[in-house]
């Protein structure tokens, strides 16, 4: 991932702009819960500061687009869970993230964000059910994972994994803060969509 060729290509607020945004290119969307860490690891990953990070939870409301070098494109879901957002808000959020995930033949997964100190609460169980029902690939990346012990790491996640979860692999560790897991995760990404890496 070269940074001088990534770019926010289009911002969806309402479903019907998502619509617009052309499919030619393969998709990879980034979900979590709000404060989970998604746009810290959306900007590690990219390694450049294009999405907005803050302290207050549910910050993204609208579906982002990036465009890797003109071969894949990063979507940053609004984040979701948020106690103080009104049932209107999260009914068009469903209603925005629902017109994505049902119409985009071109999403090859989702990156499950789930903060690596809780494992996958209520919200996030709903969300993998939902997203199987679309019959979604969804692949698990635990984030903050630079709150924990490095040495307690397998053992945390081989539990999170015996209490059942959807992954299409094993899930990866990560922290923005650190960088741990995030080149793991670009490997991954490339591995998926068989690209190759450039030399320099």
């Amino acid at each position: 991932m070269s940074n001088n060729k990534i770019r926010l290509e289009a911002t969806c607020f309402r479903p019907d702009q998502v619509s617009i945004i052309s499919t030619d290119l393969p998709e990879i969307a980034i979900a979590g819960r709000s404060n989970v860490g998604k746009s810290s690891l959306i900007n590690s990953l990219l390694g450049i500061k294009l999405a907005k990070t803050g302290q207050t939870p549910g910050k993204t409301r609208s579906i982002n687009f990036y465009n890797v070098d003109e071969k894949f494109r990063l979507v940053d879901l609004p984040g979701y869970g948020y106690a103080a957002r009104s049932k209107d808000e999260r009914n068009k959020w469903l209603k925005l993230v629902e017109k994505y995930i049902s119409e985009r033949k071109n999403l090859k997964f989702v990156c499950h964000l789930v903060d690596f100190r809780h494992g996958l609460l209520k919200n996030d169980r709903e969300l993998q059910e939902w997203l199987n029902s679309f019959e979604i690939n969804i692949f698990v990346v635990f984030t903050k994972a630079d709150k924990i012990s490095k040495g307690k790491w397998k053992l945390t996640r081989d539990n999170y994994i015996k209490e059942g979860l959807f992954s299409i692999d094993v899930p990866l560790i990560t922290s923005a803060e650190n960088k741990s897991g995030i080149d793991e995760l670009k490997k991954f990404i490339n591995i998926n969509l068989k690209i190759t890496e450039e030399k320099k």
